[in-house]
């Protein structure tokens, strides 16, 4: 659970200076995907033996909004691994203006995995799914 930072810019926010918040579904993603990358599962990892993954779901608790030039802090995690799935959970900090992170959102996604050709669903090798024990809850 290494936290990713990243800064606010005006292509996230609407014409009040706001995080708009489909601009949220973006940042789980990505918060996810580095996650996986950091483990050595990613999209490279996964493409390399002939799989990929598609969202089956994704859930966006809102809390307090983002601004413009705000820093965030994406903390994602593993939270489940089936044969040929996974779920990831994604909380989004404000970082800076509190003495504490404030947390702003909080999410998941459900990832089926598919072989990259015909779309079906399939099975975790065993040489990925060893790195992809869910992390420790805190």
């Amino acid at each position: 659970m290494t936290p990713l930072r990243h800064r606010v810019e005006h292509v996230d926010t609407d014409a009040s200076g706001v995080v708009h918040f489909s601009r949220y579904a973006s940042l789980l993603e990505t918060a996810a995907l580095e996650e996986l990358e950091r483990r050595g599962t990613g999209l490279g990892a996964l493409g390399g033996q002939g799989l990929d993954l598609r969202v089956r779901e994704l859930r966006i608790r809102y809390r307090a909004a983002a601004r413009f030039q705000d820093w965030l802090r994406l903390v994602a995690s593993v939270e489940h691994v089936g044969p040929a799935s996974l779920k990831l959970g994604v909380q989004v900090y404000r970082e800076g203006q509190e003495p504490e992170p404030v947390l702003l959102a909080s999410g998941s996604l459900d990832m089926a995995v598919v072989n990259r050709e015909s779309g079906d669903p399939a099975c975790i090798p065993p040489t990925l799914s060893a790195s992809l024990v869910p992390s420790p809850s805190p």
